[in-house]
């Protein structure tokens, strides 16, 4: 969600700490600040806003300092204002905070009894004055953090600085990422590796309850119960040009055009080609054994979940659940011995989602994470680790991390099949040759982008959209409708296409634009009944389908987007690039802002 970054440098930092910032607005984010330490005083400057406003405040009264932190934040508590932006701070400490601290009203409420005074209405900064007290009261910044860290309960990333120890940065984690990253007399803080790119490719992934003490030369890391422990110093891989646009006008449009590259990059690594078969990372259980699966995610990745449950049901004959992250636990699921439980996640740090990993594993689960950062928590904690091969997604509307979960989620069903003895050797060999089929058809499905932005102004007026699909089309109506709403921020629905008379059917009319995902084939009948229904009361179709299917129903369409004739198992890796195209486009015609919309944040690490 925020981004932190923290340098303990040779050099002024006020410059790069804000170009850390910049690589991480891709995340979301309202207000923005930094702070730096120079000759005994923490100099911060902070605005609302872009980051632009920020470089403003920095422009008429710069931050001087060898060593500093900065934060961007996405309001939880408090509007995003000024006074609430981060870093906080008090006369001898300042820090940042991503995540949420659950019992901040009392701790406020103990600090407002003891004299201390609020200049904002967050959760993060009681955490300042908590460690100020100890600081006023003679204790060292070390003796500080661990006499505080154990008051907090919720989630937290910690960058501190200290006005008396101008050597030194304290990073504190639990629940929400944090690294260290290693550079040649200078030392680095940041929320992930992209932030840190042009610093460094040496970096520090600090595990749960961990906290550092970050000087020039180096770090040293101590778990939650204060002892001093060793991490791995790894390549991170994360590249300095991965933020940057190219000709693209959005890191959207340029993810929706990755696609074809980044699922062949993410097929090589389940398929053989040379005898058409799958393969997964070694395991150390049997997966034929595996009796149920539970799938848990959030927003677009739970719309991959629910096209996987087909597969899984369908190839495998295994019985599938699936929920939203944020409901699973709550309704004290049923985990029975011999289930798997699959997470799927962008970023693998999202909140609901592993804590709904934590409950599975403490209930004997076996547990398997798909996942577009191969070192997130939900990866180190996995059984079965599939990472995606998306690379870096910038934009806050998840495009290209679909269709690779979906690729990674195919040949996982087909694998499972055929270790359940569902599938042949034949059907396998047919399986692995459509999934190397998809990066072609996501090719050429990209080839209608100029009719799609040609039609996207019938659709720019509209308040109320809906989306209607069967089958494993029913996940990609709903998100269709997800993607419209984030960037275009016009209300939209997606429904089962028989549903719609139980309901939806009462909102059609002229002004409601209906987009049917239809490809030819045995569901086509029933979805061409749907639209004369739509068409009878004035609605407005727009159909998007093969050749095949526009030619027996695109006459009274408004509009129609033709796509590729694929074979079903791919449908809905190439389907997703119109519903991605169109809610880009339309956006484009709103002049909305595409990469970072309003109120969204791209890895949620809060609940």
């Amino acid at each position: 969600m925020c981004g932190i970054i923290g340098i303990v440098g040779k050099e002024e930092v006020a410059d790069r700490l804000v170009d850390g910032l910049r690589r991480m607005e891709y995340r979301g984010y309202d207000s923005s600040g930094v702070c730096t330490l120079d000759e005994g005083l923490l100099i911060r400057r902070r605005a609302e806003g872009k980051l632009v406003n920020l470089l403003t405040e920095l422009a008429a009264s710069p931050a001087r300092g060898h060593i500093g932190i900065a934060h961007t934040r996405w309001a939880t508590h408090g509007a995003p204002t000024t006074s609430n932006a981060h870093p906080h701070a008090t006369d001898e400490v300042a820090l940042v905070h991503n995540g949420i601290i659950e019992n901040f009203r009392q701790l406020r409420e103990a600090l407002a009894d003891r004299g201390r005074t609020f200049e904002s209405e967050t959760d993060s900064e009681v955490v300042v004055h908590l460690i100020s007290e100890q600081i006023e009261a003679g204790k060292s910044p070390q003796e500080a953090v661990m006499a505080v860290l154990p008051q907090l309960r919720g989630a937290f990333a910690l960058a501190i600085t200290f006005r008396q120890h101008p050597e030194m940065l304290i990073g504190a984690r639990l629940g929400s990422p944090l690294v260290v990253g290693f550079g040649e007399g200078e030392t680095y803080l940041g929320s992930d590796a992209l932030a840190l790119a042009p610093l460094t490719q040496r970096i520090t992934y600090l595990e749960e309850g961990d906290w550092a003490v970050i000087t020039r030369d180096g770090a040293q890391i101590f778990d939650a119960e204060g002892n001093q422990a060793t991490r791995e110093i790894t390549a991170s891989g994360a590249s300095a040009a991965a933020i940057e646009k190219g000709n693209y006008r959005h890191f959207m449009q340029k993810e929706i055009f990755e696609q074809p590259t980044v699922v062949a990059q993410t097929l090589q690594s389940y398929v053989r080609q040379a005898d058409r078969s799958i393969a997964l990372p070694q395991i150390d259980f049997d997966l034929s054994q595996i009796n149920r699966i539970t799938i848990v995610a959030c927003g677009t990745s739970y719309y991959a979940g629910m096209v996987a449950k087909y597969w899984f049901e369908q190839f495998a004959r295994v019985p599938v659940d699936i929920d939203v992250a944020s409901e699973f636990r709550y309704r004290e699921p049923v985990l029975e011995p011999g289930g798997m439980a699959l997470f799927i996640s962008q970023s693998g740090e999202t909140a609901d989602t592993l804590a709904a990993l934590r409950h599975c594993k403490q209930a004997g689960q076996t547990i398997a994470v798909v996942v577009n950062v191969p070192t997130s928590s939900m990866a180190r904690e996995a059984d079965l680790l599939l990472p995606t091969h998306a690379g870096p997604e910038i934009g806050v509307a998840s495009t290209k991390a679909f269709t690779c979960q979906l690729a990674v989620l195919a040949a996982l069903a087909a694998h499972l099949a055929v270790k359940r003895g569902r599938m042949d050797r034949a059907e396998e060999a047919s399986v692995v040759t459509h999934l190397l089929e998809a990066p072609a058809c996501l090719n050429a499905a990209l080839g209608y982008d100029d009719e799609i932005a040609a039609m996207a102004h019938l659709i720019a007026p509209a308040r109320d959209v809906l989306y209607l699909g069967r089958g494993q089309d029913f996940p990609l109506a709903l998100e269709g409708a997800l993607k419209l709403k984030e960037i275009s921020y016009i209300h939209a629905e997606g429904y089962a296409s028989g549903e719609m008379k139980h309901g939806p059917i009462a909102l059609i009319d002229e002004d409601v634009p209906v987009i049917v995902l239809a490809p030819s084939g045995p569901l086509f009948e029933k979805t061409v009944s749907n639209m004369q229904e739509v068409s009878a009361r004035g609605g407005k179709v727009v159909l998007i389908s093969d050749s095949e299917g526009i030619a027996e129903a695109g006459e009274d369409c408004m509009a129609v987007i033709e796509m590729p004739k694929v074979h079903p198992l791919i449908a809905p890796l190439v389907y997703a690039v119109p519903v991605q195209l169109l809610a880009y486009h339309v956006a484009c015609v709103k002049g909305t802002d595409v990469d970072q919309p309003r109120n969204l944040a791209k890895s949620v690490t809060v609940e």
